[in-house]
């Protein structure tokens, strides 16, 4: 009875396999019995029902079974797409790819012999057809490149030397002479008449005129024109394109500022230094110090901090500013004047300056013609030589070769003497703290331009400061420029409120804002600058009785071979103790963090796993291994250390083991995020790091802020090696080591740097595009962030009229990303909190235009609008103002230079 028992049903049994089977197909017979009987649409009706009813898993089973039985047919797309669409898919192919096309089938065939297809690749090159092809011809454009491609001539390298001749033909030494007399009377031509340019504006001063036409006008007289029969050609819409950005960049107003080089115009500002500047006062009796300090050094704000009374210091951009207007921020500071010393205290390393982005001044491109340009007018702004005048950069450019040529190229291409720190001490910018070449002070340069207690504190602090203040400087800055323009604003309000009418006060709301404007730059400069009146006046320094000269660093190098042992055993020893202290740093990690994890891993009270301790603390261990046997070899090189020995060998074999750095940079990024990781989900962890972290034992420093020793040490290796082959003789047998230890070192730190780089390019467009609401994807490769400006939006009211005297409406807020190739534009609105004082900046997507499409027209200055230009793309254009002049002017110059150079590309 038991394999009859049933459920639901009198005669359906459950135990029973062998009747419950042949129950289902009887029922299934059945079923497939009426469902033959049925009509079409109840067919399908049931076929419906049964669907609705199946699970997810039952569908993808019936999907399976279907694409088994049906096999889907393939097509050619050519035959089956509109044959627009498909002649669009093959302007893509290169010519090659095209015949190989071709050969594919007769439908192919006939669509890669279009003549659209083939004349866009003719005329790129210039090739024409030399007859025009009747209605029914066929491939005329194809055959006619084959043609052309196959009676190109072209010659070898070897073959084009001999034909041509070569471009650097040693010239005879009277040549070479008299190329140089001229180059010099050339020179003192250029700068008599920039002196003459320069008292010709100092006299007469003409207001600044930007155009002598709005933009349509603009438009009509500065578009260029083709021929009728080209322009009517398929393909030219991209060369028209560019034609079009390349004559409205040319088209912009310019003018010849005080350093006699042609600009973008800066807008005609009121003189409010005229207002406060008193001529008969000390301050304009003697020359004096100028120093440049780039946004890039680590903490700068304690840089300017430091600066001595009466130093005239300049804080200028190292991204988004570019060369001409680094000039026009020294003269605008110097207002006339020549310094009796100028330094630059920027980026670098023993080889090349980092002045600017896109600007490392080096050997290779020291005597380009914008870089000569640039040193020669910066030259001109410093006092001559015989007059003590000097050039001091904070590169340590004399720890190496290849810096000593830069400094003796640029001295005697300026006539200006030029010095910089030797670099032997190693650390975070200590190389300034060393000794300095070509110096002829009594002082060392640092202590010339900045206190000594106030410049040593930076310098032991410069790693801590920096991260602290990053997020400081980003909330605190916007509050703190416009809480200056509110204080001066109030000021000069109050003053003429106690002094003037109100009628007065209405009519003069021009002067009232310049007065603003002037109290608010004079308030950004050096608050000891008025200490000149009381303090003595320092003596200019007296070089003896020989006057420095083109040859000063020739002869100091032969000093410096004199007694190149001595400054060889401090450069080695300097190597020694650095490497001691490394090695000291990452015997922290292991003893602080490694073995005790290790020996609870071993006691059964876990706080990480096997795993991911062996994550977090490998490659670390491994490298330390590494270091302690580099350390290892140099002590023993150095217990009997003599002038014939070498160390070249010891980096060399060095050199041959990096790959445990590679593993190690390789896996950083996990590493960090396996330490986040552990810290959030496991409580034991989070409390290890707690109490160790920032410790005495650990140099107050945290665990991720120790394993980025290694990522620095390479840098201080770099300088070494350069100070050390700097005072080794060119016969000694170690020259040749230490060139291929240099090589290998310098080639490993740029594979850090290059990764370094890629990852904060990344992490700052992932940033902007978070930020952006409803931004599109920016990673794209080669891509970068070049400058950020705030604009007003405006509307014109009455576009008929003549420009003059247009009028236009304020209608947004916006914020332009300038990248390497695309302008971004976004909407910006500002929220503020309760009870705070900063404010909360919101951003939203408009529109993003490829620089090489982007249209730049320049609107003049009128009653009703200033500071104004238009950015014209493919399908909108915005009429955009900043608030200061200086301000567009950066940014057109900045926007002007990234568009050449995308176009050059």
């Amino acid at each position: 009875m038991e394999s009859f028992y049933t459920r639901f049903s009198a005669w359906t049994p459950l135990s029973n396999k062998s009747l419950n089977r042949q129950l289902f197909q009887e029922r299934v017979a059945l079923i497939s019995h009426w469902f033959d009987l049925w009509t079409k649409k109840q067919q399908q009706e049931f076929l419906f029902t049964i669907l609705l009813r199946c699970t997810k898993s039952q569908l993808r089973f019936v999907q399976d079974q279907f694409s088994e039985r049906i096999q889907v047919a393939k097509v050619d797309f050519s035959t089956v797409l509109p044959r627009f669409i498909s002649l669009y898919i093959f302007s893509f192919l290169s010519p090659k790819d095209l015949c190989a096309a071709a050969q594919v089938s007769w439908p192919w065939k006939f669509l890669t012999e279009q003549d659209c297809l083939w004349m866009p690749k003719c005329i790129k090159f210039g090739w024409f057809l030399p007859y025009t092809a009747t209605e029914h011809e066929y491939g005329a454009w194809k055959h006619h490149y084959i043609a052309c491609v196959s009676n190109l001539d072209w010659l070898t390298p070897r073959e084009a030397a001999a034909t041509y001749g070569t471009l650097n033909e040693p010239k005879g030494e009277d040549e070479e002479l008299q190329a140089r007399q001229r180059e010099k009377c050339l020179r003192k031509i250029i700068w008599e008449k920039i002196a003459l340019r320069k008292r010709e504006l100092f006299r007469v001063r003409p207001p600044w005129v930007s155009g002598t036409g709005c933009s349509r006008f603009f438009e009509s007289r500065c578009r260029p024109r083709l021929p009728a029969t080209v322009r009517d050609r398929v393909g030219l819409r991209e060369a028209l394109e560019k034609q079009l950005v390349l004559a409205s960049l040319e088209a912009l107003p310019k003018r010849s500022n005080v350093s006699g080089r042609h600009s973008y115009p800066l807008l005609s500002k009121k003189n409010w230094r005229g207002v406060f500047k008193n001529d008969d006062s000390p301050s304009h009796a003697f020359q004096t110090h100028f120093i440049l300090i780039s946004s890039r050094i680590p903490a700068y704000e304690m840089v300017v901090a430091s600066v001595r009374a009466g130093v005239t210091s300049v804080v200028y951009e190292h991204s988004g500013v570019t060369l001409e207007s680094m000039l026009q921020l020294i003269d605008k500071a110097l207002d006339g004047q020549k310094a009796q010393s100028m330094g630059i205290f920027s980026d670098g390393d023993s080889r090349e300056i980092n002045l600017l982005q896109g600007y490392k001044i080096g050997i290779k491109n020291v005597l380009k013609p914008d870089v000569r340009d640039f040193w020669e007018k910066l030259g001109s702004y410093v006092a001559p030589e015989g007059e003590g005048g000097h050039v001091d950069l904070f590169v340590p450019l004399g720890a190496s070769e290849a810096g000593v040529e830069v400094l003796s190229q640029l001295s005697q291409l300026t006539g200006t003497l030029f010095t910089a720190p030797a670099g032997i001490a190693t650390g975070s910018y200590q190389h300034i703290l060393s000794d300095w070449l070509g110096q002829p002070q009594e002082r060392a340069p640092p202590f010339i331009y900045f206190s000594e207690s106030k410049l040593l504190m930076w310098s032991s602090l410069t790693d801590c400061l920096e991260d602290t203040l990053k997020s400081a400087r980003k909330q605190l800055s916007p509050l703190f420029k416009e809480l200056q323009k509110h204080i001066s604003g109030r000021l000069i309000g109050q003053f003429m409120f106690d002094t003037m009418t109100m009628t007065n006060i209405l009519n003069n709301q021009e002067i009232a804002q310049a007065l603003a404007d002037g109290l608010t730059e004079l308030s950004k400069e050096n608050p000891e600058r008025n200490v000149l009146e009381d303090s003595p006046r320092r003596a200019n320094p007296s070089l003896g009785k020989n006057d420095p000269n083109f040859e000063l660093l020739v002869q100091l190098e032969r000093k410096l071979q004199t007694d190149s042992a001595v400054k060889r055993t401090r450069v080695v020893g300097e190597l020694l103790q650095s490497e001691r202290k490394y090695v000291q740093m990452l015997e922290i990690v292991r003893d602080v963090y490694v073995t005790p994890l290790k020996a609870a891993l071993s006691s059964n009270r876990a706080i990480l796993s096997a795993a991911n301790i062996q994550i977090i603390f490998s490659d670390i261990l491994q490298i330390l291994s590494l270091n302690r046997q580099f350390l290892g070899n140099l002590r023993d090189r150095l217990q009997d250390w003599g002038p014939a020995h070498c160390v070249g060998e010891i980096f060399i074999k060095f050199g041959s083991q990096l790959n445990t750095y590679t593993n190690f940079f390789n896996n950083y990024p996990v590493v960090l995020k396996t330490i986040e990781k552990c810290r959030e989900m496991i409580p034991a962890f989070r409390a290890f790091l707690k109490r160790h972290d920032k410790t005495v034992v650990t140099k107050m420093l945290s665990l991720p802020e120790l394993l980025l020793y290694p990522s620095r040490r390479f840098k201080e290796y770099v300088h070494l090696l350069y100070a050390l082959r700097l005072h080794v003789p060119a016969d000694h047998a170690d020259r040749g080591d230490l060139t291929t230890a240099i090589d290998q070192i310098k080639k490993y730190k740029g594979y850090i740097d290059q990764m370094k780089q890629n990852i904060d390019m990344k992490d700052q467009l992932s940033d902007i595009q978070r930020t952006i609401c409803g931004c599109p994807t920016l990673s794209e490769v080669n891509r970068y962030l070049i400058r950020v400006q705030d604009v007003a939006q405006l509307h014109c009211c009455e576009e008929e009229i003549n420009f003059s005297l247009r009028r236009y409406e304020h209608t947004r807020d916006l914020s332009l990303f300038l990248f390497s190739d695309a302008l971004l534009l976004s909407g910006r609105r500002t929220s503020h909190a309760p009870f705070e004082r900063t404010s909360k900046s919101t951003y939203q997507f408009i529109a993003s235009v490829a620089l090489h499409r982007l249209l730049i027209e320049d609107i003049p200055d009128s009653k009703c609008i200033k500071n104004a230009f238009i950015l014209q793309g493919p399908k909108h254009e915005w009429i955009c103002a900043t608030e200061a002049e200086d301000d567009k002017f950066l940014w057109l110059s900045v926007l002007q230079n990234t568009i050449k150079r995308t176009m050059e590309k």
